[in-house]
């Protein structure tokens, strides 16, 4: 079993590099949301900062947009995000390779740049496409160079858990009440489909029929959609299940049986449940249930008792 500073290191390296994306894309779909000068482009923007708890913003989608981006001060933000990914990933130098280690150097001296503000101002859509894309070689090169071994778990997990929680913000931002008004318009729905990187997938299942309940049904329920909830919690479950051989029960949650308790409620849970019962029900339960797993894994590999981890 690995140091439980390296499997936390680790760990919010690979949900603060999930973060950065998430919230470029946002960002992205926020900004090309505002050519559009109907309540359509107003729509995308409120449902882009609802998922990130923004409830009301006093400041247009461009400023918004920059302060998701670069804002020093916000510890959400994607140049906070990159610079607390790169201070983990420095310290776990040892664990990862040369190329996952260069690639996110790349993304953090990009946000760090002393030029980053004009660039964003310059061409801001151009400025977060390239930020998505670094990290997409990032992860590429974390799973093609790596060994797929506890390090990567550790980093996967996280990266898993941040998506999970970060996919039920935004549908529930989008589709429960208490968030707005009901998102009906094909437009804002299109737009929806962007910020979670489920367009053209979606297409694939549902060819041009974009409506709200398949929307739902693809992002929370579809087995091979690698951002859906269920395809996260299912990743989430097999990393925890394969880490777990690695230390001795401790008496308290598992949280491989957390995990599989939320994987088998989403594998037998339909859409008709969440349409009979409202989707909050399930995106809370989801996000509740993803924190006690965060709370179980610090519980298990890394804020544990040091007894239990010293030879009888």
């Amino acid at each position: 079993m690995m140091l439980a500073r390296v499997a936390d290191s680790l760990y919010w390296l690979g949900r603060y590099i999930e973060r950065a994306e998430h919230l470029s894309r946002l960002s992205t779909v926020m900004l090309n949301a505002t050519l559009d000068q109907t309540d359509t482009g107003a729509q995308a923007v409120r449902i882009a900062l609802s998922a990130v708890g923004e409830t009301e913003s006093r400041i247009g989608p461009f400023e918004a947009a920059r302060g998701l981006v670069l804002d020093k001060g916000d510890p959400n933000s994607v140049f906070s995000s990159l610079a607390r990914a790169r201070e983990n990933a420095r310290q776990v130098r040892d664990q990862i390779t040369t190329e996952t280690w260069e690639r996110l150097n790349l993304l953090y001296l990009k946000v760090m740049d002393r030029n980053a503000d004009r660039d964003f101002a310059d061409n801001s859509v151009n400025f977060l496409h390239d930020i998505i894309a670094d990290v997409h070689l990032f992860k590429g090169a974390a799973d093609a160079t790596m060994s797929h071994g506890e390090s990567w778990r550790f980093m996967m997990l996280g990266m898993y858990l941040e998506r999970a929680q970060l996919i039920a913000g935004l549908l529930e931002a989008c589709f429960t009440e208490g968030h707005g008004r009901e998102i009906n318009d094909h437009l804002a729905l299109v737009a929806v489909l962007r910020m979670g990187c489920a367009l053209e997938p979606y297409l694939r299942v549902y060819t041009a029929e974009i409506e709200p309940r398949h929307i739902l049904e693809f992002m929370v329920f579809d087995e091979d959609f690698p951002r859906s909830i269920r395809f996260a919690t299912a990743q989430i479950e097999k990393h925890l299940s394969e880490l777990a051989r690695h230390v001795e029960a401790t008496g308290r949650a598992a949280p491989e049986r957390l995990a599989g308790r939320l994987k088998a409620r989403l594998e037998f849970a339909d859409v008709d449940e969440l349409e009979s019962h409202g989707a909050a029900g399930l995106l809370t339960t989801v996000a509740n249930e993803c924190a006690r797993i965060h709370e179980a894994i610090y519980e298990t590999f890394v804020a544990y008792p040091l007894e239990l981890r010293l030879p009888a």
